[in-house]
């Protein structure tokens, strides 16, 4: 292995490899599908083709005869208790558990592509034809796919317990708002929307069961491995030590397999084949409106400020689309209400969120949780307001925000520590020229104009006080003096096995090639974590982690006293792999450790191991600058210049920190001019669930992108360090978004920009 360091030197903050980098690119690392045994058996899944109603009757007896079919199962078969799906942490308290809405199939169809039957068959094409031969017949009811429609109620109603449809619904009030209203200048209002869009990672969810020993074994893509089991345990009604999951490499998950989604259905369907292996792909297609989606969110805001464009009052209601089942719920809406609280001082804010159950796919957590979809709103509101008495956009932010520590006033342990959204906002408005090119793009004519624009966010690292914020980590001493790391936390493709790695050597003062970490979970071994999401692992398993390295550092130092009896033990250290005395050399890590495991006299394996509550919390901010370019004529924007600019305390890796950006970015892009996942208005059926039509970003769609960071040592973080994972896809959108105003004087309400809504506003505003 090249080293990118010196010997002996820090590793937090420095860009070393990748530890990973090796297996990925020359295709030996195995993800799920390259350990499915031979002669594994397949299953496919029955999709309703209705949007609401129940199914009258199922006829499998066709297929049930196909040569090679093994077993057809229908909504009769499976348990009839519901379980609930979300990668959120248990709960102890019946108040804070998970909605259980769900069963393994049904026959109360709720959207369209509803799981109703399974084929279990001797290969894929079997099991595709058996799909085939199954007769259904369904009694329809009427399709509602805008929660504001649906919030008022259905008959019936798409889950009994919720007889207007609303899910969950959460209000707060601080100060006086009317009141604040009363008193300001000038007020402005707007209505703002987000759509629905796909994660589309790479690989597909996908997973095998078989039974080891009267127990159920799920190998799976998941980023959530533990509560994985949890799941499986509770959706089939069994003890959830019955259940082991292993999580190999994983294509990609971005929220979407922070869901239980098929693991539950092929855990139950290994056990009516005897145990049998059995695997579980789905398609693309299935991924889309099968899987998890992000939710769309309708925003209505208002704003009073002072002569001066000082915030005085602020107001929204949002009204979140959750689909036809719970996931994640109101979590996700709760958590961008707490966003209209932050970064803006304001006395009077109030914030009222609605989750409400539709006939559409199903919402869950999508990169930022939230975030992308307020941001949205806010950024494009406060430019909007900037806009309305004459500022200029940069100019109105800087006298409304926070500057310096604030914390969050409703949730007092949310606070930012540090707070460098102002130094962040100086480096963006240098890099994309924001003085100059604001006042040469004032007076434009023509089809073809340039603008800039700017958005700004906080992302909140983790999830306490919310929710619980736990994490385990285990350390050995092997016989050369390297060390083996086992963590329950997922890499998932951000890095996150190479900064453990760097934490671990770091804290021990060893070289990065001497710790050798398990990428594969197995909940049978590895310690309880409950998993990637939330921007947490470097937060909260990098606490946990470092505690372990302090513990493993201290054993072996005590360790080493009863091998130097002859030697003032009192000022030993660690440090390049050798244990020093003073100044001198005493006894090399890799003799000590031998000693460990041999010693006649002294033998003892030294490890390490915690699992730690984390009861802490930090806010992130930083901002997106872009400058555009607009075809009026063609609704075509092309983007010029691009910056993202992240105070995320100290950075771990910087190669690493500046790739996550990059590709955080990437979807911020998408998520602003062109992704969207189209339903029919009357099935709810998507009409464009394929990597075809949904049109993602692309090579020759993608600018340069700059990335830059203000570094802050955050006195949180395990080494200074908060959330990095979800920020870069927060504010791009409504950065976009801002820069076409500026270059057009259009405001557009709702994205993604596409050239469809492009050209009908451009046409409402006359430029057509």
């Amino acid at each position: 292995m090249t080293k990118f360091y010196k010997e002996g030197e820090i590793m937090i903050g420095k860009s070393v490899p990748r530890v990973d980098a090796y297996e990925k690119v020359t295709g030996r690392a195995k993800f799920t599908d390259d350990l499915v045994p031979p002669r594994c058996l397949v299953a496919k899944v029955l999709h309703a083709t209705i949007g609401n109603g129940i199914v009258k009757s199922i006829d499998t007896s066709e297929a049930e005869a196909l040569e090679g079919v093994v077993k057809v199962v229908t909504f009769y078969d499976v348990p009839d208790h519901c379980y609930p799906t979300p990668g959120h942490p248990w709960s102890v308290e019946l108040a804070h558990q998970d909605v259980a809405d769900r069963n393994l199939l049904t026959g109360r169809v709720r959207y369209y592509g509803d799981d109703i039957a399974a084929v279990v068959a001797e290969d894929e094409i079997i099991a595709a034809r058996a799909l085939k031969l199954i007769k259904v017949e369904y009694e329809e009811y009427p399709v509602e796919i805008h929660p504001r429609k649906s919030m008022y109620g259905s008959n019936p109603p798409i889950h009994f317990d919720k007889k207007d449809n609303v899910l969950a619904r959460s209000n707060y009030f601080i100060g006086d708002v009317d009141k604040g209203m009363e008193q300001a200048e000038t007020i402005v209002k707007g209505t703002y929307k987000t759509p629905i869009v796909q994660h589309c990672h790479i690989e597909n969810p996908i997973s095998y069961a078989y039974m080891e020993k009267g127990r159920i074994v799920v190998v799976t893509s998941t980023q959530i491995p533990h509560i994985v089991r949890r799941v499986i345990g509770q959706a089939l009604g069994i003890p959830w030590g019955n259940v082991r999951v292993i999580k190999p490499y994983i294509g990609g998950g971005f929220g979407n397999k922070q869901d239980v989604l098929y693991e539950p259905l092929n855990a139950f369907l290994t056990t009516q084949v005897g145990g049998r292996p059995v695997k579980l792909d789905i398609s693309r297609e299935e991924t889309f409106c099968n899987t998890r989606t992000r939710h769309s969110i309708e925003f209505d805001l208002a704003a009073g400020v002072d002569k001066d464009g000082k915030l005085l009052a602020k107001d929204m209601h949002s009204y979140s689309n959750q689909g036809a089942y719970a996931s994640h719920g109101h979590a996700i809406a709760a958590n961008g209400l707490t966003s209209w609280r932050l970064q803006y001082a304001c006395p009077n804010i109030r914030g009222e969120a609605y989750t409400i159950y539709t006939n559409t796919p199903v919402g869950g957590a999508m990169r930022g949780y939230g975030i992308p979809q307020v941001c949205f709103a806010i950024e494009s509101f406060m430019d909007d307001v900037a806009n309305e008495i004459h500022m200029d956009p940069l100019e109105f932010r800087r006298k409304n925000l926070i500057r310096g520590y604030y914390e969050d006033a409703y949730l007092k342990p949310i606070a930012a520590n540090t707070n460098g959204i102002f130094e962040c906002l100086e480096k963006g408005a240098e890099y994309i020229h924001w003085d100059e090119k604001r006042k040469e793009y004032a007076e434009q004519t023509g089809d073809v104009r340039k603008g800039v624009g700017m958005a700004l966010f906080s992302y909140k690292t983790g999830v306490w006080p919310i929710s619980l914020e736990i994490a385990g980590a285990r350390l050995s001493l092997n016989q050369d003096g390297s060390v083996q790391l086992m963590l329950g936390a997922t890499e998932i493709g951000q890095g996150a096995d190479t900064v453990f790695s760097q934490m671990v050597a770091e804290t021990l003062h060893t070289d990065m090639e001497h710790v050798h970490i398990k990428t594969v979970q197995d909940t049978d071994v590895s310690p309880f974590d409950t998993g990637a999401y939330a921007s947490r692992q470097s937060f909260v398993t990098g606490t946990a982690v470092r505690h372990c390295a302090e513990i493993l550092r201290d054993k072996i130092l005590a360790y080493a006293k009863t091998l130097l009896p002859e030697i003032d033990t009192r000022e030993l250290t660690l440090k390049d792999n050798w244990i020093w005395a003073g100044d001198e050399q005493a006894i090399s890590l890799a003799a000590l450790a031998e000693e460990s495991y041999y010693s006649l006299t002294n033998s003892s394996v030294l490890t390490a191991e915690v699992s730690e509550q984390v009861k802490k919390n930090t806010i992130a901010t930083g901002c997106c600058f872009a400058e555009v370019e607009v075809d009026i004529k063609l609704g075509k924007i092309k983007i010029l210049h691009i910056i993202n600019v992240h105070d995320s305390g100290k950075l771990l890796n910087p190669q690493l920190a500046e790739m996550q950006v990059h590709g955080g970015m990437s979807m911020g892009m998408g998520y602003g001019i062109s992704e969207q996942l189209i339903l029919d208005e009357k099935t709810g059926r998507p009409l464009n669930g394929n990597l075809l039509d949904y049109k993602l970003m692309t090579m020759l769609d993608t600018p340069d992108i700059k990335a830059d960071f203000v570094e802050l040592d955050d006195p949180m973080g395990p080494y200074g360090n908060k959330a990095l994972g979800e920020p870069p896809a927060i504010p791009c959108a409504p950065a976009i978004r801002n820069a076409v105003l500026h270059a057009t004087g259009v405001a557009f309400y709702e994205n993604p920009l596409t050239p469809q809504r492009l050209i009908d506003g451009f046409q409402k505003a006359g430029l057509i």
